[in-house]
């Protein structure tokens, strides 16, 4: 995602005025759906769902190295021999290896040109803290300003807000790695005796057509065990052609640098220490080696997909598709003179797509490349639509009045249906904890440096149904301070959908893996303390993507949109134990189908995500659907018939 502290210095949250709110509300936002008058009654044992989402990291990136138990088997960097259980390169390190290409007349999402790395471009600091600053609570100065900021960590953790800066200016090599200028060609452990686990490190670019140029996907590539072509081999490449994006300004003075470097291919050794609440979690319950974010890109685009299971497109609040204004649609052709530096893109330009449109810049290199598969490929792009790609913020602010800058890298208010519509239908409960939403709803300006809500991940704030209604929107979003409430006292809803601060929820730069693990065991703390919820509940912990990180697993074209990268998967339930993984190919929509199938749900619309069948496979390779485009339910992921 952007970073969160450039979203909060760049937020404009002021009240408008009672005429242009009735405007738009009056455009026509869905009335709540009616509850029926008893809820549906699950399936299986689980009547309680929490899912628990951080940023930014792939499955090799945290479990690259993980060794299951005795029977069951994993994909990742150590069983494909990328890497030894040392990090160290393994016989088939050139399996990572990244290559440089040539992109200057059209966007290529499979450019050609490519020449391969003997040592790739040295990773960067980027923006990672440099020291503790009051300017810049990340990491903080004192432990009591911490805590009084950060209160969701196991108590345990706390220390680990004050530690972790670089020590080292901005945008320069990261020497605290070894060799630094001479990491060979492919992935590269990030930690070590000068970086240690608990280190603010650099983040990669992770945008839409940046990730769709980092899969190098081409059906000129595919095999029987890779139908899709995707080569994942363009990583660095990406990262230091054009990074986070042009905001349609000309290039800066060569040389460019974007600050990453090859940041990308960084992996964290959990057999060595690394990650060790993640370690544990893996081996005592089930996790997927085989789940995905949803749409190519960065947060907001994917905290979308899981609360709708599609994209949005650009319309007036009453369904009615517009155009967006010409500095907000993406063109990812390179500007003239340029090796791949895009004419229209960045957090502050893009970021809108009419993939509908073969004229429309970037659309017809992924279209022909997904009409090019066995079996083709639909893009689902809807004639006119143009599609939310990146991160923009909501059309509401916290209190229900529209965003003063609605029509200014904000997605207009929403009248698209949604899992919670679905819900609430059936009679069944749900909200969406939002770490610091309490703060976010009283700091309309977003001038407090400790406001780290995340805006942009919350699918509700877009909808009109919900902010437009106090009742709805006090109903179905609030602090995590009332999660915990919850967990005490029994009185959990049916869906919890529960999204951490940008201080503790694991974003590389501006937050540290190990303090989303102590936000995550928090929560399974306190479900656990309360042996009557925790008998009939399912966690799912889940990143909203991979980062722009690299990643050596399959990736199904689902549409347009996606998918991406691998993501970390756990599920910690009292019918996932016994240190499972769970091969089954998914993304974030297979947790939306999981909440259909046990509660009795129709899918959301007719066009999304959640019409998809689960995977049928070959038995010589579990990895890929046979019957693509599939996502799985996850209901193989759990045991019913026993319980510990």
């Amino acid at each position: 995602m952007a970073s969160l502290g450039l979203l909060a210095q760049a937020r404009q949250h002021v009240a408008v005025g009672a005429s242009l709110f009735a405007l738009i509300v009056n455009l026509g936002a869905p009335a709540p759906a009616a509850a029926q008058e008893h809820p549906t009654t699950p399936v299986s044992p689980i009547q309680h769902v929490i899912v628990i989402i951080g940023e930014n990291r792939t499955f090799d990136h945290v479990y690259g190295t993980f060794i299951p138990k005795k029977g069951q088997t994993v994909s990742n960097l150590l069983s494909k021999g990328i890497v030894t259980k040392t990090g160290a390169p393994g016989i088939n390190y050139g399996l990572s290896a990244q290559y440089s290409a040539v992109d200057n007349t059209v966007f290529s999402n499979s450019p050609g040109s490519k020449f391969a790395y003997s040592n790739i471009p040295a990773p960067e600091t980027a923006g990672a803290p440099t020291a503790a600053s009051d300017t810049d609570p990340a990491p903080f100065v004192t432990l009591s300003l911490a805590v009084l900021a950060e209160p969701d960590l196991l108590p345990s953790y706390n220390k680990y807000l004050l530690t972790g800066a670089t020590g080292l200016a901005h945008d320069i090599p990261d020497t605290r790695i070894p060799n630094v200028n001479t990491l060979g060609s492919g992935v590269f452990q990030l930690t070590s005796a000068t970086l240690p686990y608990d280190s603010y490190a650099a983040s990669p670019v992770h945008r839409f057509y940046q990730m769709w140029q980092q899969t190098d996907c081409s059906a000129a590539n595919a095999t029987s065990s890779n139908p899709s072509g995707c080569l994942n081999d363009l990583f660095p490449w990406v990262e230091t052609t054009i990074g986070a994006g042009s905001n349609g300004n000309p290039p800066p003075p060569p040389p460019l640098n974007t600050g990453e470097g090859s940041t990308a291919m960084a992996f964290f050794n959990i057999t060595a220490g690394d990650a060790p609440y993640f370690k544990q979690l893996a081996q005592l319950y089930t996790i997927s080696d085989n789940f995905h974010q949803s749409v190519e890109g960065g947060t907001g685009a994917n905290h979308i997909m899981f609360g709708y299971a599609d994209a949005l497109p650009y319309a007036d609040g009453n369904g009615n598709l517009l155009t967006p204004p010409t500095n907000q649609i993406e063109d990812p052709d390179p500007q003239s003179g340029t090796n791949n530096y895009y004419d229209q893109d960045g957090y502050s330009g893009g970021s809108y797509t009419n993939c509908n449109d073969l004229t429309q810049p970037g659309v017809p290199a992924v279209v022909n490349y997904l009409q090019s598969l066995n079996p083709p490929i639909s893009p689902n792009c809807a004639t006119g639509a143009y599609y939310l790609l990146n991160n923009y913020n909501p059309g509401y602010v916290g209190n229900g009045t529209l965003d003063s800058q609605y029509t200014q890298f904000t997605i207009p208010p929403v009248a698209t249906k949604h899992i919670g519509d679905s819900l609430s239908a059936a009679g069944l409960s749900y909200t969406y904890f939002g770490e610091g939403w309490d703060l976010y709803v009283t700091d309309p300006t977003g001038a407090d440096p400790y406001d780290r809500y995340c805006s942009i991940c919350n699918p509700f704030q877009y909808a009109s149904d919900i902010m437009t209604v106090p009742t709805q929107r006090e109903a179905h979003i609030q602090d995590t301070g009332t999660l915990y409430e919850d967990l005490v006292d029994g009185s959990l809803p049916a869906v919890s959908i529960v999204k951490p601060s940008g201080f503790t929820d694991g974003h590389p730069s501006s937050s540290k893996l190990d303090l989303f693990e102590g936000f995550v065991k928090n929560i399974i703390v306190k479900l656990q303390a309360n042996p009557t919820l925790w008998a009939s509940t399912a966690v799912f912990v889940t990143f909203d993507e991979g980062g722009g990180y690299y990643d050596s697993g399959y990736i199904q074209p689902l549409d347009y949109f996606g998918d991406g990268t691998r993501i970390p998967l756990v599920i910690v339930s009292p019918f996932s134990t016994g240190g499972i993984v769970n091969h089954s190919y998914g993304d974030h929509v297979s947790i939306i189908k999981f909440i259909e199938r046990n509660w009795s749900l129709a899918p959301i619309t007719t066009r999304s995500r959640d019409n998809y069948p689960n995977p049928t496979t070959n038995a010589d390779n579990v990895y890929v659907p046979t019957n693509s485009p599939a996502l799985d339910d996850l209901f193989d992921a759990f045991n019913f018939g026993e319980k510990k």
